[in-house]
């Protein structure tokens, strides 16, 4: 039974395009309004939201708090932000995700952190004026507060914008406000500086891009997205394979109509197959064990039955980690390395084996499909519904991390990154985190 912590959840029914039904629940008063996206098409689902957001910003006694819309097209977002102005945040579900995908794929256990942080159950951002701090470098303010980890600084100057990942020697003038990523609102608060060591990196920290070899299964909506999204983050001489049922030719027009030219592509070239993934003979003509990442997409053709979605995402997780396993030359301690006590013969040891090789980011839309992947271990996973509901409550949490979040998912600026801890350490040294920052 879920425990809601002494919050009162009060149902009641009506129209949002109805003036009178959005007074039975006091609308103008509420500190935060969410309006969800519904089942079915992406643009009918908008224009349902739109219509809401002009509902809502028609109501006479005015919005004591703003609006979280989650959208499922990202080129309806401006007419809602046009409509809703300062009062409306925007949660694109589909571009979030797709973004989230090639985040997770290209840093293995990725999906995991972002699980924890968009969740209230573990760590999350805030942000928080402590006068306190004002006149202090950044490097200090780093290491100022013993339960939290400072990320970013809102920039009262600059009309309130947040910088993430400022410069070190960046010093904080009146107004200013840290964001850092802390338990809750209440477990953290600056104190007397530490004394910390000194050191010098052990390594470089440039990390030279190498060309990588990435697969998509399926056909998504906004694929042009990704595929831009793409051509910024990979090295040169990067290709990307697509897989799924839709001709070539028809491939190319959405692509266009999308508003991508593929002869501008910078770092990735393009590679067509045609075929069904969830055929085995189909799926043996591609070099599956070749790939760096696999990225399994929730098809068009089915994205509106979740559980038939996530029925074919899941065949074809299955039957592309066989087919690798049966390629690859089975290492008996494969097995062992992840803790398990499986027999040669066990293909669930062989899959894990061929899980070392290749990521694969399966794209899951049910909740409950979620216990099946963790149970084998075979997939790393994103969970687009519940991470998109853990961005609408941040978001209606507090407006602010909107900015944020929509740095961490864009292709530009800031990001999320997995390194090896023996960058920070020299052989046989061991230190502190606060030392590490």
């Amino acid at each position: 039974e879920f425990d809601f912590k002494g919050t009162s959840v009060i149902c009641r029914s009506g129209s949002p395009l109805i003036l009178a039904d959005l007074k039975k629940v006091s609308v103008s008063k509420a500190r935060a309004i969410i309006v969800l996206a519904e089942d079915g098409n992406a643009d009918q689902s908008d224009a349902r939201a739109l219509r809401t957001v002009l509902s809502l910003t028609g109501v006479k006694e005015g919005l004591r708090g703003h609006i979280v819309v989650e959208l499922s097209d990202l080129d309806n977002e401006v007419l809602v932000k046009l409509v809703g102005g300062d009062l409306v945040e925007t949660v694109v579900a589909h571009d979030v995700i797709g973004r989230l995908m090639i985040q997770c794929a290209r840093q293995p256990g990725l999906a995991q952190i972002w699980e924890d942080i968009l969740g209230f159950e573990n760590c999350e951002f805030y942000i928080k004026r402590w006068p306190q701090l004002d006149g202090m470098q950044f490097e200090d303010v780093l290491i100022s507060f013993p339960a939290a980890i400072p990320c970013g600084i809102k920039v009262a100057s600059y009309g309130g914008k947040i910088i993430l990942n400022p410069d070190d020697s960046y010093v904080l003038q009146e107004g200013d406000e840290v964001l850092v990523i802390a338990e809750d609102d209440d477990t953290y608060a600056p104190a007397s500086l530490p004394t910390v060591w000194r050191g010098s990196l052990p390594k470089d920290f440039v990390y030279p891009k190498s060309p990588e070899r990435i697969l998509f299964c399926g056909w998504r909506r906004d694929m042009e997205d990704m595929v831009m999204v793409l051509d910024a983050s990979l090295a040169p001489g990067s290709e990307l394979w697509m897989f799924n049922d839709v001709p070539e030719k028809e491939r190319e027009k959405k692509l266009t109509d999308g508003g991508l030219d593929v002869n501008r592509l910078e770092n990735i070239s393009l590679v067509n197959r045609e075929g069904n993934a969830v055929i085995r003979r189909h799926l043996e003509s591609l070099p599956l064990e070749s790939f760096d990442s696999i990225l399994i997409l929730a098809d068009e053709s089915v994205e509106d039955s979740a559980i038939q979605a996530d029925s074919r995402s899941l065949a074809t997780l299955l039957l592309i980690r066989d087919i690798q396993a049966r390629r690859l030359p089975y290492v008996a301690m494969a097995s062992q390395a992840h803790g398990g006590s499986f027999s040669k013969g066990s293909w669930i040891g062989e899959m894990k084996q061929a899980s070392d090789k290749t990521v694969i980011i399966s794209e899951i839309l049910d909740p409950r499909t979620k216990n099946l992947l963790s149970m084998s271990k075979i997939s790393d996973y994103v969970l687009s519904n519940e991470l998109v509901s853990m961005a609408l409550a941040m978001v209606a949490e507090d407006q602010q991390i909107n900015d944020v979040l929509e740095e961490l998912f864009a292709e530009e600026g800031n990001e999320m990154h997995i390194r090896q801890a023996d960058l920070y350490l020299c052989e046989g040294e061991e230190m502190s985190f606060y030392e590490i920052m």
